[in-house]
């Protein structure tokens, strides 16, 4: 299709435009479809930050287009108000001050008069972080933090359960950091969100993985008792090697149950270097707590014997391309790219700086913890072992 110069679209489009855009096709190929470029597409929806307006419906009260137009048919046949409301059903002084508003008997245009309707009809209610200052500066404090907007309404709606006005949802939150021209949270706060992207974008994220060797004596993760699958009992751990350049290198351990993180710092991926750090870290951990650990099929474990000999934890590999399969592990790993962007070179952090970043991410409730943090579940564990 040939792109033509910009136009304006119109509420059909606009609707199309949405819908495409919630599917999650690009701009491009948005563009494509109207005949746009796809700078257009962006200039439309980055002033929403990529956040649909919600449907203006019409009041059952307000006067509707149809009525508006039987309204300048009477005036033209010069009929009265009254006589016009007596057609419509409605009080005559609603008629007569429609017309008055809009013109007068001589200048009254129906469709005028429906456009000015819906201008007036424009009373945005004030989010809540608008109206209350001090939520408004609470919510700025836990993004800073590095909360996400989910987390911090989960946090609120825990710490405070029966008192509505210390709630925001995270929705509310996302558009106040999205859609700048409410001018409620700084444009600032947006480089703390994990995807630092400055406008929504939906669409669902494709998983790719690799496929790996094969290490000897592996068991597979099909092999792992049903126990784990369903998180009751603490002690499971899922693990990954991180990458950046420089050859540098950090194993990053994720327990099931708790979802609690411990970060690792490694000289290289070398199967025995790696081996020999997560043997150090393991042997802090309480004897309970030492069950189980599920990796990808990296080499860099290929010497898992050596490590279940040493630990007593049993190592279950997953299968090739299923990343998915260490769910927690995957998730807490794009939760650190939010402090190690692409790119960062991980050989320049110590292990004092590994642990302040992973006591960060266990004290941020997490959802599907009830918006208990990872740190309060572990230590609840850790104490009921004691």
């Amino acid at each position: 299709m040939v792109l033509t110069s910009r136009r304006g679209f119109t509420a059909a489009e606009k609707t199309e435009l949405w819908d495409r855009w919630q599917r999650g096709e690009s701009l491009k190929a948005i563009g494509r479809a109207f005949g746009q470029p796809s700078s257009s597409i962006y200039a439309h929806v980055s002033p929403r930050g990529g956040i649909r307006p919600a449907l203006r419906r019409r009041s059952r009260l307000a006067l509707t287009l149809s009525e508006r137009e039987t309204i300048s048919r009477g005036l033209a046949a010069d009929r009265s108000a009254r006589t016009i409301a007596r057609q419509l059903g409605r009080a005559p002084s609603t008629v007569s001050r429609e017309i008055q508003r809009n013109g007068g008997r001589d200048r009254y245009r129906a469709a005028g008069a429906d456009r000015r309707a819906w201008a007036r009809a424009r009373r945005p209610k004030r989010c809540k972080l608008a109206r209350y200052r001090w939520l408004r500066r609470l919510v700025a404090g836990k993004l800073r933090r590095n909360w996400s907007p989910e987390q911090i309404a989960g946090w609120l709606k825990r710490s405070y359960p029966r008192q509505e006005s210390y709630q925001v949802s995270h929705e509310t939150i996302y558009r106040s950091l999205f859609v700048q021209a409410r001018g409620v949270l700084k444009k600032e706060l947006m480089s703390y969100l994990r995807s630092q992207r400055r406008m929504r974008r939906p669409g669902p994220k494709k998983w790719q993985g690799d496929a790996r060797g094969q290490i000897k004596d592996m068991v597979s993760i099909r092999e792992r008792p049903a126990s784990v699958e369903d998180r009751a009992v603490p002690g499971h751990w899922e693990g990954d090697l991180l990458t950046g350049p420089n050859n540098s290198y950090m194993a990053t351990l994720v327990e099931r149950h708790t979802r609690y993180v411990m970060l690792v710092k490694v000289a290289n991926k070398d199967t025995r270097t790696v081996i020999s750090a997560l043997i150090r870290q393991s042997k802090k951990l309480p004897s309970e707590l030492k069950k189980s650990l599920t990796w990808d099929r990296g080499k860099e474990l290929m010497n898992h014997r050596q490590f279940s000999l040493a630990t007593d934890i049993d190592v279950y590999f997953c299968d090739p391309r299923s990343p998915w399969q260490r769910g927690s592990n995957e998730n807490t790993n794009g939760l650190l790219r939010q402090y190690f962007p692409k790119g960062t070179d991980l050989s320049v952090y110590s292990q004092a700086q590994l642990n302040k970043v992973a006591r960060q991410l266990n004290e941020r409730p997490r959802k599907t913890l009830g918006f208990e943090t990872p740190a309060e579940r572990f230590n609840a564990c850790v104490a009921s072992t004691g």
